[in-house]
Formats: structure tokens, sequence, C-alpha cells
């Protein structure tokens, strides 16, 4: 957003524009692209898109969002995730070029890339430029992990050939959806990426100096991006709470039936590289757990270039398992939704026939070696 701006957004001088949005898209003295984008001389923005939360971020996790108006702005808000989730040729017949501008935290079930990737679908469809403003990836350019989703397993959680943790910037994604074929039908849009300046694929977000607006009502800060990473897929099923519900999002896991120092222990003897575990009781405040205390742990990221993150979800499962067997990870009608964020059925299948962990985890992240060589071409930054 910054680079445009300091061009006056010459690109964009005389266009019709849409943008594509949420309260992260800010410049780094917190003006809003909305307002930078309004303001400015020579281009018009007639129409605001909102992906998952809205544009003004007034929407929970799952909640359907319908079209509307920005109050602040007046301009016609399109949902992008309701009963459409992909723009129409009505909404896009004003316009020249579609803007995405939106902070991704680096996980394929966050659903921003979908978003991003449907998007261009329609813009190939409807001959409207699509424009990727990018943003940093919060837990690095270089962690590739996780299986590519089988097809029968692909969704709004999973929508793209690419690892759980891909380690791509949303310009690269685009950039590598474009060229490997991946909007169907042979289609390609006409696509612009704005690279940033000066960033490197190892910077951790401190690094950036870059401010951070929450991404969704529970990644407030971009830590938090590391452990969702860590324990997202676990949050797919109701037995172990992570923290959603309490004032540590996606940092913990535990269960009322379950010991602190006991799991602390489990999980500390696996000697997992870059975490640390600490005992830890807690109270959601989810209904389900209304009254009841959660013995579990707190997990440190002590170093995020070593950590496995994604395999931690499996590690969590393993130990939870082996402590209380009677916990059922899988109850009826929670089979689909953990498959689809796993990308296929096999940790279910694994996990419930006794498999290890890391058996578990040598299988689902086979992929990922090959996934590094295929991005290579893709990468914008050093």
């Amino acid at each position: 957003m910054e680079v445009w701006l300091q061009h006056n957004f010459a690109p964009l001088q005389g266009k019709r524009i849409g943008l594509v949005t949420n309260p992260t898209g800010i410049a780094s003295d917190y003006r809003t692209n909305i307002d930078l984008m309004a303001q400015a001389k020579g281009i018009k923005l007639v129409a605001l898109f909102a992906p998952e939360h809205g544009v003004r971020g007034d929407a929970l996790a799952g909640d359907e969002v319908g079209n509307s108006r920005d109050p602040i702005t007046g301009l016609p808000v399109y949902t992008l995730y309701g009963k459409t989730r992909k723009p129409t040729p009505a909404m896009l017949r004003n316009l020249d070029v579609l803007v995405f501008d939106i902070q991704d935290i680096g996980s394929r079930s966050y659903t921003y890339i979908s978003t991003l990737g449907l998007c261009m679908e329609a813009a190939a469809e409807n001959g409207v430029t699509l424009c990727v403003l990018d943003r940093p990836n919060p837990i690095g350019g270089n962690r590739v992990e996780g299986n590519i989703p089988a097809p029968e397993f692909r969704s709004f959680v999973g929508r793209y050939p690419i690892p759980y943790a891909h380690g791509l910037t949303l310009g690269e994604f685009a950039q590598m959806a474009n060229g490997e074929g991946w909007l169907g039908d042979g289609k390609r849009c006409n696509l612009v990426v704005v690279p940033m300046e000066g960033w490197k694929r190892d910077m951790t977000w401190a690094q950036t100096g870059l401010p951070w607006v929450l991404t969704s009502p529970h990644i407030p800060h971009p830590e938090t991006a590391l452990y969702y990473a860590a324990t997202g897929m676990v949050g797919e099923q109701p037995t172990l709470n992570i923290g959603v519900g309490y004032t540590l999002p996606f940092e913990l896991a535990g269960a009322p039936s379950l010991s602190a120092y006991q799991f602390a222990k489990e999980l500390s003897g696996r000697r997992l590289k870059g975490v640390t575990f600490r005992p830890m009781y807690w109270q959601p405040f989810y209904a389900a757990y209304t009254g009841k205390t959660c013995g579990g742990v707190q997990i440190h990221v002590t170093d995020p270039n070593q950590a496995e993150l994604t395999r931690l979800n499996l590690e969590l499962m393993d130990a939870t398992r082996k402590l209380a067997p009677h916990l059922n990870f899988f109850p009826a009608g929670r089979e689909e939704m953990f498959d689809k964020v796993c990308g296929t059925n096999q940790v279910r299948l694994m996990f419930k026939s006794g498999k290890s962990s890391a058996e578990i985890w040598q299988v689902w992240n086979a992929d990922s070696a090959k996934f590094r060589r295929q991005r290579a071409k893709y990468l914008l930054y050093q």
C-alpha cells in the first residue's frame, strides 16, 4: 500500500476501483486503505468487498455477512462470505480494477487466501484487472509444512493445492495460482502484484517494524499466527480447548479431565524443537465449559525457526490419547470439517488406528519438499 501511495496510485489513475479489504488494510501510520484510496486524486473508489469477518471486522468467525453500505464512506459493500463467496458479474460490472489488500497469517485454513483465489477467478471471467498489494507472511516465508489437499477434500478452508503452512505471501500465491492453472478451465487473470520493499523471508513480524491489526477476532497479536498453525487443526474438534474463548487464543491446549502437570510432562518429554510447554489451568468463556476448569499447557514458541509448528497439532492429540484415552476426538458430525482442514482423511484414519504422531507426521508432511521446488520460480523475495 505504501509503495503505491508513494507513487500517488499511478497505475490506477482514471480507473474505477473495487477494494477487497478489512481492518488490516492500513499504512504504517494506521491510516486505512479505504481512506487513502477514497481521498486520492485521479482514481475513483466505487465499491468495497468484505471477506470473512467483514470490511470493518464486525463479524465473528463463521458468521455470514450480507451486502450493505459502509457507514463511513457510504460505498456499497459486497459480501464474499455468505451465500456468495465469489464476486458476481453484477458486482464487477462498473469496475476496471479489483484491488486485494488484506493481511494473511500464512496457514491454508485461514479463509482469506481462498477469497483471493476466487477473486482472481472472477476477474479472469469478467475482464477485470486484479491487483494484489503484498504484505508479509507473519509465520515466515521459509516455513513449508503439511500436505497438498486431495481434490475430494478441497473446500473454503483448503481450496488450492498448497501445504498447510505454505510460506508464501499473498502476492506470491497469486502469481503461483495464475502460473500453475489453479483458476480452472485454463483461466488466467490480468494480474498485477505490487511487491513490498525491504521484506526478507526469514523476518519475524517485530523485525518488519510494522504495526499489527488483529486479522480476525482471535488473532490479536502477530505471534498468534504462529500458534494458529500449531493448534488450529486441533480446534476443528471439541475435545481440547485451545484458548479460544479465553485470553490466550490458540496458545493453550487442555480439557477438564486432563492434569496440567502430567500433560506438560508428557509433551516436554517428546523433546520437540523450538517449543516449551508450561502447565496451566483456565476456564474458557464458552457455554460448553461453564464452571469447568481446563487442565493443560500453555505453548511457548522459543525458536520459531526450529519449531515444526503444524506437527504440534498431532503431538497434542497423541499426548491426549495417551493420558485420557476416553476422550473422543471425532464425535459424530465433526469428522468432515477435520478432514477438510487436514486436506485428507488420512490423519483421522491413522490416528483412529493407533498410529503414532511421528508416523502420521511423516505421511502428512511428505508433500512439503516437492512444493518447495514447485513454488521456487514464483517467489518475489530473498
